[in-house]
């Protein structure tokens, strides 16, 4: 005898998915659908003073990347005397991270987050991320967790991954869940 489908209502539906994929439907602050990371971007006036300043910041990245980290902090920190801006603080940050002066990166997220406004939703997803890594690494799993979030509200993949690896318990229900289900189809 052929199995019968289930039909589900909407609302129904709707609480399954947010038990497979939590974090992934609705932000609850704003009952919006969470954009996907790729979509977000940082949106600055083009000034001359921020091209200069964006014209450091890649000069910096460039550094770092080869790992020449103290040229990149200087040049970091010239592209920030010319202009205040968020993104160069956490990419700094990394630069920081990389260099092992974690205190130092902690200050220039907490700078970058609380510069970032919601035209910059790019630089401050990532800011949150790189944050929460870091409280991860300093073994403070609340301000991570609550970091993750913030992320994972501005659509970021890495940091809902993040939020499930910190706590396992919800990664094993969400496994049971959809092997239970998975029996039914």
């Amino acid at each position: 005898m052929p199995q019968a489908k289930l039909k589900l209502s909407s609302h129904d539906q709707q609480v399954l998915d947010s038990i497979f994929n939590p974090l992934e439907l609705i932000s609850p602050q704003t009952n919006a659908f969470v954009p996907a990371e790729a979509d977000l971007k940082d949106v600055e006036t083009d000034t001359e003073a921020i091209r200069a300043a964006k014209d450091l910041e890649i000069q910096a990245i460039a550094l770092s990347e080869k790992g020449e980290l103290d040229e990149a902090l200087k040049i970091f920190q010239q592209s920030l005397n010319v202009a205040l801006r968020a993104s160069v603080l956490n990419n700094r940050a990394q630069t920081l991270r990389l260099a092992k002066r974690d205190e130092e990166a902690l200050e220039d997220l907490n700078k970058a987050i609380e510069l970032a406004n919601n035209q910059q939703t790019r630089t401050k997803c990532h800011a949150h991320c790189q944050r929460g890594v870091l409280y991860r690494k300093l073994d403070n799993l609340d301000a991570a967790r609550s970091d993750f979030e913030a992320a994972a509200q501005l659509g970021s993949k890495f940091a809902r991954d993040q939020l499930v690896e910190i706590n396992p318990f919800a990664a094993l229900c969400n496994q049971m869940l959809r092997q239970a289900f998975d029996q039914l189809k």
